[in-house]
C-alpha cells in the first residue's frame, strides 16, 4: 500500500492570505500546505479520500491518471467543494463511485444540487455513482483493499473517519468515541488531525493527538490538517519518536 499525502493544510491553507508570519512566509516547501487530501493506491486500485477545494491543482501535481473511488469524511468546504473537477476523470473512465455517510449525502445533493437535478441543461455534470457509507460495516474497494468506516467527532458534528487493511486515516476531530478508538488498534500507519500547539474546541492539537497515539500505540503516525502556527523543521523536533508532521507530496510505504 502507497500513501501520498495531496494536502496536509488546515481550512485556510498555508500560507494564510495576508499573513507575514514565521511559516507563512517561509521558504521551505513543507510549509506549503495545501487544503487536506490523500490518495491511497493498493493492489492496482487508487482512491482519493475528499475532493479538497485545491484537488485540480492537487491532482496535477500529482499526476493523476486513475481513479477508482473518493471517500469523504464529511462536507465543510476545504473537503468537498473539489468534487467538480472529478469531470475530466468522468470523460475518460464514466461515472466514478463516492461514498458519503447519510447526513454527508444530504450537504452534497444540496451544495452541488445541478449534479442530481435531471432538469439541469448545459455544461458538464461529474458523473457519481453515490454510495452511502456505516460506521464500522466494511466494504472493498476491489479484491484487496478493505475499507472500514469509523465515526469521529468534529465539535459537535459526527464525521467519517476510514480505516484500509492497516491503515487509517483520521482528520477533523475533536474526540474519537470508544467503538472507534477499538477498531483502531494493531495500525501500522495512523494519520491523525493536529491543527496546532494551541488547544482548539473542533480539532486535536498536539497534546491531545499525542495522547491518542499513546493509547493506540500505531507503528507511525503523521499528522496532518495543520495550520500556520506550525513550522515544519522548528516544530518537528518537539514531537516523539514514531511521530511526524506530514508535509504536501510526503510518500509513504
Amino acid at each position: 500500500m502507497k500513501l501520498t499525502f495531496l494536502g496536509t493544510g488546515t481550512s485556510t491553507g498555508v500560507p494564510s492570505i495576508g499573513c507575514e508570519c514565521e511559516t507563512c512566509v517561509s521558504d521551505d516547501p513543507r510549509d506549503k500546505r495545501l487544503r487536506v487530501s490523500v490518495i491511497i493506491e493498493h493492489a492496482g486500485k487508487t482512491v482519493l479520500v475528499d475532493t479538497s477545494s485545491d484537488f485540480r491543482q492537487q491532482a496535477l501535481r500529482f499526476g493523476l491518471k486513475q481513479l477508482d473511488a473518493v471517500l469523504v469524511t464529511h462536507c465543510h468546504a476545504d473537503h468537498i467543494f473539489g468534487l467538480d473537477d472529478i469531470r475530466p476523470l468522468n470523460f475518460r473512465f464514466g461515472a466514478l463511485g463516492v461514498y458519503a455517510n447519510e447526513r454527508a449525502w444530504v450537504d452534497i445533493k444540496r451544495i452541488f444540487k445541478y449534479i442530481f437535478e435531471p432538469s439541469h441543461f448545459g455544461g458538464g455534470l461529474p458523473q457519481v455513482i453515490p454510495n452511502i457509507v456505516v460506521a464500522e460495516a466494511s466494504f472493498c474497494i476491489g479484491e484487496n483493499l478493505v475499507v472500514t468506516p469509523l465515526e469521529v467527532i468534529h465539535g459537535r458534528l459526527p464525521v467519517m473517519a476510514y480505516r484500509f487493511n492497516d491503515f487509517a486515516y483520521l482528520t477533523d476531530l475533536s474526540e474519537i468515541p470508544g467503538r472507534s478508538m477499538d477498531r483502531l488498534r494493531d495500525l501500522d500507519v495512523l494519520v491523525l488531525d493536529c491543527l496546532r500547539f494551541k488547544e482548539h474546541p473542533t480539532h486535536l492539537w498536539v497534546d491531545k493527538a499525542l495522547e491518542f497515539v499513546a493509547e493506540l500505540k500505531p507503528k507511525r503516525t503523521y499528522f496532518t490538517h495543520i495550520a500556520h502556527d506550525i513550522k515544519h523543521e522548528r516544530d518537528s523536533r518537539r514531537l516523539p519518536a514514531g511521530v511526524e508532521f506530514a508535509y504536501d507530496g510526503l510518500e509513504v510505504e
